[in-house]
């Protein structure tokens, strides 16, 4: 046992993968069976720990605590101390040694927006006021109980919405007079157009929640269209010459708008959808308002899966929001990439994961997200998404202020150009890592494409050794 364990340190340090200073969860101290000394003398948070490639730590996933120091840099805190909020941002704490410059910050979490609490119901949003750099796009996380109903109500902005828990009933009404009533469940998509009356109801046990997505970043959810906010203040003898019936019929209306109040549970959708010819003005409406995104088939990858909804190809009205929904394996990423035409503005559903954002000039900042979290990336901001756990899945919406999902890939980029060219700007003069560089772009086309959006990771990285990688 001791000669195994003796030849493996042998062959991981002439491999490269251990030596005196870079020695990451596997270590000689592990192999060598002690594992207890091994984490003192290797925790990512320590002084003595060296990293010089900058690896990802899940500290929540490790149970670690996050301090100041890096590669014998840094120090120990001795004032007050976030700890739950420091392993959530450990990237914040101890930043890659590639982070420069003072980029703004990137990161909200829907747990520090204010709660609206309403009958059977809540919101919550996150817009420019709680994050300065959600610009294009602004999010409101909404719960509806069983019954309850978000009031019959319009928006200046374009409102988009992916259902992520439950069952709900939309309604909605298009320029030409028609009607739209369906039922929604997690995974679903909708879109309603600027100034389209519509309303939310929340069906089975558990009611619905969702995430609403407006297409100005100064939208704010106090300020919609209300059916009782208009009527409340409006004179009852103009409702009574609007409606032709008498003043007194609206003595008992609301004085005020009801927002989210309980209502009663809805029969079924063609039960209740208004009786009346076409003559009359009232009929179904031709507008597909709606589009089940989970259900669609995925774009499968080396790492996970996309799914992309955009009005050039699955969801025609979603003129203003673009999407895609991706899962990220364990230790899988999103490939590095950038946006020509729009912001990102992401909402992580499940998992956790590390994001760089290089925003030229030398400026680049790591930030970390979970479930609840919203990252922003403003267009042609260089970037990627790293799933810090081995175990769990990251599930996470990129969505646009745009018709059409458009990205760049980094790898499809640089194997679309001249291999000298790429060589020269990279490897001049160093010819061996010239060809192992060229090559692996050439070995990537071949076995999956130049585009792999979501890019499967070896649990202990790339060795080099495909043997060695095997046994590690």
């Amino acid at each position: 046992m001791k000669f195994f364990q003796a030849s493996a340190i042998c062959l991981l340090t002439l491999s490269g993968l251990v030596d005196a200073r870079v020695t990451p969860y596997w270590s000689k101290q592990h192999l060598l069976g002690n594992p207890e000394a091994a984490v003192k003398a290797h925790d990512p948070y320590s002084p003595k720990y060296r990293d010089k490639y900058d690896r990802k730590v899940d500290s929540e996933g490790e149970g670690l605590d996050p301090l100041p120091y890096r590669n014998g840099d840094g120090t120990s805190v001795l004032g007050p101390w976030n700890r739950a909020r420091s392993r959530q941002n450990p990237d914040l704490v101890r930043p890659p040694s590639t982070d420069h410059g003072t980029l703004q910050n990137m990161r909200w979490s829907f747990a520090d927006s204010h709660i609206r609490i309403e009958e059977g119901g809540w919101t919550r949003q996150t817009t420019i006021r709680e994050l300065p750099t959600s610009i294009e796009l602004a999010g409101v996380n909404m719960r509806l109980d069983e019954g309850v109903i978000r009031e019959l109500h319009w928006h200046m902005q374009a409102e988009w919405a992916y259902v992520l828990e439950g069952k709900v009933r939309i309604t909605a009404l298009d320029l030409e007079g028609g009607n739209a009533i369906e039922e929604l469940e997690k995974g679903d998509l909708w879109y309603f157009p600027p100034g389209h009356p519509h309303s939310l109801q929340g069906l089975a046990p558990n009611g619905t929640e969702f995430l609403l997505i407006f297409d100005d970043g100064h939208f704010s959810e106090d300020s919609t269209f209300l059916l009782t906010d208009w009527l409340a203040h409006t004179p009852k003898s103009v409702l009574a010459e609007n409606f032709r019936i008498a003043p007194e019929v609206f003595e008992t209306i609301p004085k005020s708008e009801k927002y989210i109040f309980q209502g009663s549970m809805p029969g079924p959708i063609e039960k209740e959808r208004p009786q009346g010819s076409a003559k009359n003005g009232i009929k179904k409406s031709k507008l597909q308002f709606t589009h089940k995104l989970l259900a669609q088939e995925p774009k499968n990858t080396t790492g996970g899966t996309v799914r992309i909804a955009d009005s050039k190809t699955t969801f025609p009205i979603s003129k203003t929001v673009a999407a895609a929904h991706l899962t990220l394996n364990p230790g899988a990423m999103r490939e590095m990439h950038w946006h020509p035409t729009a912001d990102e503005w992401s909402f992580f559903i499940k998992g956790r994961a590390r994001v760089t954002i290089f925003a030229s000039e030398g400026n680049a900042r790591t930030f970390d997200y979970g479930p609840g979290d919203v990252g922003i990336v403003p267009k042609n901001m260089g970037h990627f998404i790293e799933n810090l756990s081995d175990d769990e899945e990251v599930e996470v919406l990129e969505i646009f202020r745009a018709d059409e999902f458009l990205d760049f890939s980094l790898f499809d980029w640089m194997a679309s150009t001249p291999r000298r060219m790429v060589a020269e700007h990279l490897f001049q003069g160093d010819k061996e890592r010239q060809e192992k560089f060229l090559d692996a772009l050439e070995k990537g086309v071949e076995e999956v494409g130049a585009k792999d959006p979501i890019r499967y990771v070896p649990k202990d990285g790339y060795t080099g050794d495909d043997e060695l990688q095997e046994e590690l």
